[in-house]
């Protein structure tokens, strides 16, 4: 089994992008802890893209490949409905998408409270800095481990 765990643009910048909202964890070490949490038998891919049409084809990916995926949409979480339309057929094709967010976007400025995401996601886990991406691993395992 392989998970696929998808970031938006300026993830990548982590670590030094506004460390009082995301914290001073990096992408790396993020990766790094997720791999480190993996169940046996679980392979992960990680990735990365500033680009909405590469993170449509990670989505298309996934569905091709009936990979589960764990995605922080980062800042085309507000208005990408191409990126929508492609996490709904992940959806679609009864695989689990959970939704992850370093911060909490209700609690920051009011552009960010909507998700044209979160409505075709599994779930959303958000707020809990790089732990909303454990969070998110380990309840992945979990659903994938009942199917």
């Amino acid at each position: 089994m392989r998970i696929l765990v998808v970031n938006g643009p300026n993830l990548a910048r982590l670590g030094s992008r506004e460390p009082e909202i995301y914290g001073t964890a990096t992408l790396a070490d993020i990766e790094a802890t997720l791999r480190a949490r993996l169940a046996t038998g679980v392979d992960m891919s990680f990735e990365q893209s500033d680009d909405e049409a590469t993170l449509v084809g990670f989505m298309h990916t996934a569905v091709d490949e009936r990979t589960p995926v764990i995605l922080n949409p980062a800042a085309f979480t507000h208005y990408s409905y191409s990126l929508r339309d492609a996490c709904a057929m992940v959806t679609e094709a009864g695989l689990p998408l959970i939704e992850v967010h370093l911060s909490n976007p209700h609690a920051r400025e009011e552009f960010r409270h909507h998700s044209v995401i979160s409505g075709v996601a599994t779930g959303v886990i958000a707020g809990f800095g790089a732990e909303s991406y454990s969070l998110a691993l380990d309840h992945m395992m979990t659903l994938v481990g009942r199917q």
